[in-house]
């Protein structure tokens, strides 16, 4: 046995193990407190409302346990049991050049991947989501949806797959560098297109009418500095009851948005907090710095496909017989998941800090009682658990548990007062 390939494995292992202890972990800790609502949630969550948010909680648990032996199953098949081997064999056979054999033998793995998520997604989709009152999509939308992204990931992906392609074929053992400029020239153009060409394809986006609200929001606008090209209501409830509200884009091209679930349910006050949490991410640059984060972990990993491409036991190792650049792309970025395992709680918990720091600069510009009541509305209404398991949510909550940051805003309003 290739040494590679033990060293795969024993990845493998070890990072599927951490991720079913965990949620092993996540499973039995929300069970515990299901009988009863945590103390800082007894006057505002009632008892159903929490048991209903453990019940999803667990049986999302159980899903991605499904779907994490299905992963391992198909991550070994697609490398040490030859699929991906077989896609190059087949293609290259056909006669046409490096280029387009890599694009056809990648194109072919990727529609394979896909097809063989669709049964988690639509079980996602029209059992758990349906089962818990969620989804509002319907199987004509679904597939719809489906075929939308497919043909997006065509008309996007397959021009810069080539691209890339050409250039690791043709800049010489630096391609690596010219790839990164061009992939965060990339993602910063479709960052500035995605509100008004892309997002718009999904649902529709309705200027928020002339109100109360509208002028409450455009002044806390003023008074943060925040210019933005329109405040709009998204149709998220033709797919789903989760509500939601983010701002998008990057320079003149920023839109504010409110899903009309969050509308409904929520007072003009908590809608003004919780647009303020979404400003301090703007205003604490915490899109920036994760940019810079992103940009720096994408040069260091490209810096080492630069390294590994030139290995004939990297390839051999993952069960492909011949090296080729597209086979390397393919093959990293199938398995560096699988080393990267400890990067998890690092990018956690920094997400969590710019969390916190979004909570407490809204804080400053609307009150932060509102903002508490909004929250607890939303993690009632999206059925989102109350009492986490501390680990896996240091591994896997990009937002702090919903006890400790309720506690964060209220020290704030007693430090204010």
């Amino acid at each position: 046995m290739n040494t590679f390939t033990s060293i795969f494995l024993i990845a493998l292992v070890i990072s599927y193990s951490i991720q079913f202890w965990l949620t092993h972990r996540q499973k039995s800790y929300v069970l515990t407190h299901r009988e009863q609502v945590p103390d800082a949630f007894r006057n505002t969550v009632s008892l159903s409302a929490h048991q209903k948010a453990a019940d999803y909680t667990i049986t999302k648990n159980n899903l991605s346990i499904v779907d994490g032996v299905i992963g391992i199953v198909f991550l070994l098949a697609l490398t040490l049991g030859g699929v991906i081997n077989w896609a190059f064999e087949t293609w290259n056979g056909l006669g046409f050049s490096s280029l387009v054999t890599g694009i056809g033998a990648m194109t072919t793995i990727f529609l394979i991947m896909t097809i063989l998520e669709l049964p988690i997604s639509i079980y996602q989709t029209f059992v758990i989501e349906e089962q818990f009152g969620f989804n509002k999509s319907t199987p004509v939308q679904f597939v719809k949806d489906q075929l939308l992204q497919l043909a997006l990931s065509a008309a996007i992906g397959l021009p810069l797959l080539w691209v890339i392609l050409w250039l690791m074929e043709s800049i010489g053992s630096l391609w690596w560098l010219y790839t990164w400029i061009v992939i965060m020239s990339f993602s910063l153009l479709m960052s500035w297109l995605y509100p008004t060409v892309i997002s718009p394809l999904f649902n529709k986006f309705t200027p928020m009418q002339e109100s109360a609200l509208k002028s409450r929001i455009e002044g806390l606008l003023s008074r943060c500095g925040f210019n933005s090209q329109g405040i709009f209501i998204m149709d998220g409830s033709k797919r789903s009851g989760h509500g939601n509200a983010y701002f998008t884009g990057l320079g003149n091209n920023k839109r504010i948005v409110f899903f009309d679930t969050l509308v409904e349910s929520l007072s003009e006050d908590e809608l003004e907090a919780v647009l303020a949490h979404e400003l301090g991410h703007f205003k604490c640059k915490h899109t920036i710095k994760m940019l810079i984060a992103t940009a720096v972990m994408s040069l260091i990993s490209l810096a080492i496909l630069g390294w590994l491409i030139d290995k004939e036991w990297f390839f051999q190792g993952l069960g492909v017989d011949h090296a080729s650049n597209a086979a390397a792309l393919l093959l990293f970025s199938l398995v560096s998941p699988v080393f990267t395992i400890f990067m998890q709680p690092i990018s956690a918990y920094f997400q969590r800090k710019f969390e916190f720091e979004a909570d407490s600069f809204a804080a400053q510009h609307a009150e932060a009682s509102k903002l508490i009541s909004g929250l607890v509305k939303l993690y009632e209404e999206n059925a989102s658990t109350l009492t986490p398991d501390p680990l896996y949510s240091s591994f896997h909550y990009s937002h702090p548990p919903a006890a400790i940051r309720i506690a964060h805003l209220e020290s704030l309003m007693t430090s204010h007062a």
